[in-house]
């Protein structure tokens, strides 16, 4: 009985063309927390939106770009929230963070649409 052999899966920079490695997905991760309960009920309302509840953590996906509202959020919470509060709740991150008003936090899988926006 033969072993069977597979071919390394790690390929040498040279072969590596990063058009193909692009991806425009976004999200973030949360401590699990009264805050970050409701941030995740109302995302996970909103269409193109991945919730994912893990034992302490919540993680928040989506494509493109994802905006979180804080009026919307505070009606979730019953109190304010705020994107200082929000940053506070967010454990870690991808995409391009920017807060776009004192309402809106959207994060950006796209570098371009994120440029485009703050120049």
């Amino acid at each position: 009985m033969s072993a069977v052999v597979h071919g390394n899966i790690f390929k040498d920079m040279k072969h590596i063309d990063f058009k193909d490695t692009i991806s425009h997905q976004c999200g973030l991760t949360l401590n699990d927390s009264v805050e970050a309960r409701a941030i995740a009920d109302v995302m996970g309302r909103k269409k193109g939106i991945t919730v994912t509840f893990m034992p302490a953590m919540i993680r928040i996906d989506g494509e493109g770009l994802i905006e979180f509202k804080m009026d919307e959020i505070s009606e979730e919470l019953g109190r304010t929230m705020t994107p200082y509060l929000f940053e506070i709740s967010t454990s870690t991150f991808y995409g391009r963070m920017v807060m776009v008003d004192e309402n809106t936090v959207t994060l950006f899988g796209d570098m371009d649409a994120m440029r485009s926006f703050i120049e």
